[in-house]
């Protein structure tokens, strides 16, 4: 497993909400595969500037990308850059400890924040801004983080969609939560609840949306309690304007109705508009993958060419190049959808192993890929390097109360890296490897 983070895990470890922690668990059965033997962990490795592609497929049978959709859509609308103004990746990424988001701060001492997006990461924003310093507590949550949102201002936080509340992408479990929180009313105005016939009949055939409904008109029903957050829905919306001089000082919102186009219902501006006072807004409307360097890629989908999971080279598949995950499909589902998905592009890679189109190349060795990497100055941290990174946090999150207290640079991830590689135990753990 080659990853540019010090840190394995990907999105288990900084992406899930810190809220969350079953979500989390998954990373056990990580850990059980890295227990066996052959597994080899190579972080602080980045693919490309310190392992080619070319040098991959020299040095590995096989090659599996599982890059995931690194960046963020753009809602392309002016204001979008202007401070205040913030995409949820920059901000799940911050109170989850990412080493690259370490120094960035977010200024939540406003009244009004918007959070565009009817997806879980939307409803994830919403959430962690309005938790409690007692809810935050127990979570593994960055410090500056938990004392930030401890200290917020924020009294308000509208969730914004563009289409209307069946056509939400979130699950119900996620839309429920927001009606549970300790310091926050969940308010929704039953005429954002109402639907056109198309609508009403996609309801018949999509059970989560229909659960989702039922949530939503549940929440319509409630009487306010006087918490000090309130979380409000709002639906047919999209913004067209973020206003301001020197930082987000309004948002300008386009009324929308839905219309029928090949089979799809999507949402088509009307002469309506609105303008909301707002300090702070964050942007949650998908994400778009990178091209990994020297692999076809399909821009508008922003996946790698692939069929099934089998990357295109030349308009065809060719065995020993997969990819698996988002930067594969697109970035729609969650972790199920993933392992179902991983599932399809590994019993390929066995289907080319067993039809004889995967061979053993006698250069492909560890030795081998540890030359390359001394050659290119890399520093790579191997699985105990991290087992230590682990124990350490750990043990500093269990004097709080708290699953882990993350580091969260990378100059204090490598040097622990660094440390925990000269014990003895450490040396052991990785001849063993």
């Amino acid at each position: 497993m080659i990853e540019r983070l010090p840190t394995p895990w990907g999105l288990v470890r900084l992406g899930v909400a810190p809220d969350h922690p079953k979500l989390k668990t998954v990373s056990r059965a990580f850990e059980r595969i890295a227990a066996k033997h052959g597994f080899r962990f190579l972080g602080n490795v980045e693919v490309g500037p310190e392992l080619t592609h070319a040098d991959l497929v020299r040095l590995y049978d096989a090659v599996i990308y599982a890059v995931g959709a690194q960046t963020d859509r753009r809602l392309g609308i002016p204001g979008e850059d202007l401070p205040g103004s913030w995409s949820a990746t920059e901000f799940v990424a911050w109170y989850n400890g990412h080493p690259d988001f370490h120094d960035v701060s977010f200024d939540l001492n406003v009244d009004r924040a918007v959070v565009i997006g009817n997806g879980n990461v939307a409803l994830d924003v919403a959430r962690m801004l309005a938790l409690t310093p007692d809810e935050l507590a127990p979570t593994d949550t960055t410090d500056p983080a938990i004392d930030a949102i401890g200290a917020s201002t924020v009294r308000e936080i509208l969730i914004v969609g563009r289409r209307g509340p069946a056509q939400a992408s979130w699950t119900t479990q996620e839309l429920k939560e927001m009606g549970e929180l300790a310091g926050a009313d969940v308010h929704v105005d039953s005429v954002e609840l109402e639907l056109d016939a198309p609508s009403e009949v996609s309801l018949e055939h999509d059970t989560n949306a229909r659960r989702n409904m039922e949530a939503l008109r549940e929440f319509a029903g409630r009487e306010a309690m006087g918490k000090p957050t309130t979380l409000r829905f709002l639906f047919f919306r999209s913004p067209i304007a973020i206003h301001g001089e020197r930082k987000v000082e309004a948002i300008e919102l386009v009324r929308n109705r839905l219309e029928e186009r090949d089979g799809r219902l999507v949402a088509v501006p009307t002469e309506e508009r609105e303008t909301i006072d707002c300090e702070l807004v964050f942007r949650s409307v998908g994400y778009h993958g990178v091209p990994p360097p020297d692999l076809p890629f399909d821009e508008r989908r922003g996946t790698i060419r692939n069929e099934r999971g089998r990357v295109l080279l030349d308009d065809q598949s060719a065995a020993g190049v997969y990819c698996a995950g988002w930067i594969k499909r697109g970035p729609t589902g969650i972790i199920g959808t993933n392992k179902k998905d991983a599932t399809e592009t590994v019993s390929l890679l066995l289907d080319d192993l067993q039809g004889g189109r995967l061979r053993h190349k006698d250069e492909a060795t560890a030795s081998a890929v540890d030359v390359v990497l001394a050659e290119r100055g890399a520093r790579p941290v191997v699985y105990a390097s991290w087992v230590g990174i682990d124990e350490l946090e750990r043990a500093a999150g269990e004097k709080l109360g708290r699953p882990r207290v993350k580091l969260r640079t990378w100059e204090e991830l490598l040097e622990t890296a660094e440390r925990v590689a000269q014990t003895p135990v450490a040396a052991a753990r990785t001849r063993e490897r």
